[in-house]
């Protein structure tokens, strides 16, 4: 009698938990998924249709649940690729981290289904703009701008007729100037630190790498001044239509050279130089203490506002001991 109430009890146990997991399914199905009306024609045209409408008003959810429908129940439907494409564009919109990787799953799996259809342009160009919208900024990580740059570079060799290419161009560009910005930072910071061998190999293999970074101005006017930091022969930059070329002009500096440039970009390289030069005029002074008394020299940059003129006398200080008062 005991095992049979034990075993009456297991089965009502597994009937609970039964009962609970398919309310739990019911509830998470959609309610749209599987409504074709009774007797239409064209029901996968239907369902593309109705996800059309849910993705044009960015929902995004109802409407992947329509072009799934389509791409697992209608699979021989002329519909079915650019389904497999709006799922893509359903992620994409969302701009999750995860919504991201999952959208170029679906693109990438569109051009390895459908590699003759005429939108695999367009599923190469969300391949890209999905690693693109991934990019971090200069200081950070550079994965997904190389993923970017790598994919988009494809779109370009691979479909130069596309409409999509004026977009991907300024894409790629961006990219670009995103991953030379990154190698451009590190050999600025090189330059603060007077590391100048180390700057002058950075900046050097940012313009052989990336010739047209739009920021190359600068890179060109820091490399100047390294050189001339350096000991080297520094080469007077020109600007020409065809490029940045450098020119070496005998008896010049290479600090006078010209520089095509914003007004901001040329006032924050001019501060800096100035600091630099400023540095370097207070180190060579001659100091009129004696040598016993110099100042022991600091790790840290002297700031360019400093005076360079001795400072004035100091007061002398007043003794600290009581004053005897004169008693008549």
């Amino acid at each position: 009698m005991i095992q049979s109430e034990q075993s009456g009890g297991a089965r009502l146990i597994a009937l609970v938990v039964f009962a609970a997991l398919a309310a739990t399914l019911a509830g998470c199905a959609p309610g749209k998924r599987g409504l074709v009306p009774a007797g239409t024609s064209e029901p996968d045209k239907f369902l593309f249709d109705k996800g059309n409408e849910a993705l044009q008003a960015k929902k995004w959810l109802v409407a992947r649940e329509y072009f799934k429908q389509i791409t697992e129940t209608y699979t021989a439907s002329p519909y079915r690729p650019d389904s497999k494409l709006a799922i893509g564009d359903t992620y994409l919109g969302e701009g999750s981290a995860e919504a991201l990787v999952l959208a170029i799953n679906e693109f990438k799996e569109f051009l390895s289904y459908y590699p003759t259809n005429p939108r695999s342009d367009y599923a190469q160009y969300k391949t890209g703009l999905a690693h693109f919208r991934q990019m971090r900024g200069p200081q950070r990580d550079q994965t997904e701008t190389r993923e970017a740059i790598r994919e988009l570079q494809v779109f370009v060799d691979r479909y130069p007729n596309s409409s999509l290419m004026t977009e991907a161009r300024a894409k790629l560009r961006e990219a670009k100037d995103r991953l030379s910005e990154s190698d451009y930072l590190v050999g600025f910071f090189y330059f603060r630190q007077r590391w100048y061998p180390g700057a002058i190999d950075r900046f050097k293999d940012l313009l052989k790498s990336d010739p047209e970074y739009t920021g190359r101005d600068a890179v060109y006017f820091y490399l100047a001044g390294e050189s001339e930091a350096s000991g080297r022969s520094a080469p007077l930059l020109r600007k020409t239509d065809r490029g940045v070329r450098a020119q070496r002009v005998p008896g010049r500096s290479a600090a006078a050279g010209n520089r095509a440039q914003s007004p901001a970009d040329t006032g924050q390289a001019l501060r800096i130089l100035t600091c630099e030069l400023c540095v370097l005029s207070s180190s060579a002074e001659p100091s009129s203490r004696p040598p016993a008394q110099q100042p022991r020299s600091r790790r840290t940059l002297p700031r360019c506002r400093r005076s360079t003129s001795p400072s004035p006398a100091r007061r002398p200080r007043r003794s600290r001991g009581r004053q005897t008062r004169h008693r008549g």
